[in-house]
This record gives C-alpha cells, structure tokens and sequence, in this order.
C-alpha cells in the first residue's frame, strides 16, 4: 500500500510540475509527517528536487520523459478521442508511420476492419495492438527496445526504409509551438522521426492540447510542416491564426 501511496504521489506531481506539501496532504488525505516521509524517498531517485514549502519535478523541468505508463495515464481520454478522429483520415491500402507515443498508440483500435493497411512503427503496444487485426500488416523500425518508452530504437540500414511510399505519418510529440516547433526530448526517437517526416506525404501531428506553447530539448519539424493537426481542445486564436496561414488544417472533437 506504502509503495502504491508512493508512486501515485511521484506521478501527482509531475502533473502538476510544482506542488505544496499541504497541497499533498489534501490530496492524498496523509499527515505532513507522512508527506516528508514519502518524499525523502522519492527525492533519493533523483526525478524530483525539494523547494520552499514543496517539491517540484526535476523531469519537466529537464523536458525529460515520464515512463510510458505514466504518460499513459495523463489525459487519457483526451488521447481515446485524438486517436479515434486520427482514424478518420485512413484509407483503404494506406501505408502509415504510427510514432512511438501515449497517444498515437489510442489511434490502431480504431482503424476500421473494413480496411486494409500497413503499419510502419517502432512502437511495442502498437505492434501488440496491430498484430490482432487480420487488416493490418506490420513492419517495425528499430533493432534495440527502450523500455522506458516501449519503442524501438537502432537503424542499422535505413535504405532499407528507402523503397517505401509512406502515405500518411502520424506522429507523437512531448512539446509543440508555433516558434519553436514540435519537439521531442529522445535523442534516439529523433532520428527516426526526421526521417519520417521526409518520407510521408502526408503529416498528422496528434497531440493534446495541454503540450501548446511548451518546449522540449529536440524540434524534429516546423508546424507548418504537418497537414493535419489532431488535438483535444481549441487552440488559442494565435495557434487558429498560424495554421490558417500554413494551411494546417485543425481536428478537434468539435469539428
């Protein structure tokens, strides 16, 4: 039970990126000894530092990454309803790119049965996800599996990725701006998704909205790169404004 406490805690508050210890208390209904106790240990892993009547989260501050089952579990349904408006741009004997991502992954259990496609990724619960459907065929980028994010990472041989058309890529991201661009913080899945940003004719960018106007430590594209642009919410007028220039067009499920 300590252990679950300790963990959801950890999780709590990489959330939030900066929380109280009183804040901490109320949520999860604990004494401020018990609070201390829980952060000490915490704090020895290094992914959060203590500050001035809190702690905050070493990972957001260093745009680094979250296991992928913690990612998973933030926003979820915002990602189930991304992903299923993503499924709308799939066609019949479509060659797609599905990134490594919390997101993307929400997007294969609703490719409809009635088509058939290719799959190109080097992502784990996408290839397990896929390897269920009689429709889909699956080839996999990466030799060496990361378990932190489940995605493949290693090319020893990119032209052999040279021979395919890719129709439509749809890709992950940790971080998105009309600045700065779209962003990722893995040096290893960066590689390959410049790679498939070149590829593919088609760019959809599927991210929630809470990631607009953050950064990250690697751009991998300009937002005006994409085509399609799948989120949760409304953008602010300046995101409405810079896509419309660009000729991005927005998806949202008020669309």
């Amino acid at each position: 039970m300590k252990v679950k406490r300790i963990q959801a805690i950890e999780d709590y508050i990489h959330a939030q990126g900066t929380v109280s210890l009183d804040d901490l208390c109320e949520h999860f209904n604990v004494s401020k000894n018990t609070i201390r106790r829980d952060i000490n240990k915490i704090v020895e892993t290094n992914r959060i530092k203590k500050v001035y009547g809190g702690v905050v989260s070493v990972l957001s501050n260093e745009n680094e990454l979250l296991p992928f089952e913690n990612r998973d579990i933030t926003n979820h349904l915002e990602k189930e309803a991304i992903g299923s408006l993503g499924s709308h741009l799939i066609e019949n004997d479509d060659l797609i790119f599905i990134d490594s991502g919390t997101t993307t992954r929400y997007l294969v259990q609703h490719i409809p049965a009635a088509k058939n496609v290719t799959i190109i990724t080097n992502n784990l619960d996408v290839i397990n996800l896929a390897s269920k459907m009689d429709n889909v065929k699956i080839i996999v980028i990466g030799t060496t599996l990361k378990h932190r994010t489940k995605s493949f990472v290693g090319v020893e041989n990119w032209s052999f990725f040279d021979k395919y058309n890719v129709t439509k890529a749809f890709m992950a991201a940790t971080a998105f701006s009309y600045e700065r661009g779209v962003m990722n913080s893995d040096n290893l899945e960066y590689e390959i998704k410049k790679r498939m940003m070149t590829k593919a004719s088609k760019k959809i960018l599927m991210v929630d909205d809470s990631k607009a106007g953050k950064s990250a430590l690697l751009t991998y594209g300009a937002l005006s790169d994409f085509d399609y642009l799948v989120t949760s919410n409304t953008l602010p007028d300046t995101y409405q404004d810079y896509c419309q220039k660009h000729d991005v067009e927005i998806i949202t499920p008020t669309e």
